[in-house]
């Protein structure tokens, strides 16, 4: 299968947040980043694409460690905050916002600094992202939507119908 290239799209986020990670047991010390967090997304359906609808839940999801010492914001008040484990943490947060929104999340980069980036490549990593999949998944995806459409259109009908009997 080919991905149309024109259904690609990269959007970056930033996050400005303290953290220490531990080292052989003990806690290093607290320090600041600008996460850089870019994210290469497949739109699954030919339709309008209202980039807000997504956006806004990524950065109300970031919003929560914004500007904090995420070592007390959960889940990393268990878990070693190291840029691998932020990385994989919003890897699957941010599928989950997107998937519900008709897109594919491809690969997410986090960068804590400009010369140092984690990545995280769902086209090569054994998930259900690969490139055989995303016809189907396309397919899962306009079913539900259809499905959608038909339960919101039965639900109306069904008010009109009971607006119109009532008189």
């Amino acid at each position: 299968m080919s991905i149309k290239r024109h259904r690609q799209y990269k959007f970056k986020f930033y996050l400005n947040a303290s953290h220490a990670i531990f080292i052989n047991g003990a806690l290093g010390s607290r320090h600041t980043h600008t996460w850089e967090i870019s994210i290469h997304l497949l739109k699954i359906l030919d339709e309008f694409i209202k980039f807000t609808s997504f956006e806004s839940h990524i950065e109300a999801l970031l919003e929560e460690y914004q500007d904090k010492f995420i070592n007390e914001v959960e889940p990393f008040n268990i878990i070693n905050p190291t840029l691998e484990n932020i990385c994989t943490y919003f890897k699957d947060r941010i599928r989950e916002l997107v998937n519900c929104e008709g897109w594919i999340l491809l690969l997410i980069e986090i960068s804590e600094t400009p010369t140092r980036s984690y990545v995280i490549n769902l086209l090569t990593e054994e998930s259900d992202t690969s490139l055989d999949n995303i016809d189907s998944q396309k397919m899962q995806y306009e079913n539900y939507m259809r499905h959608c459409k038909l339960t919101a259109n039965d639900i109306a009908d069904n008010i009109i119908d009971n607006l119109l009997s009532d008189k």
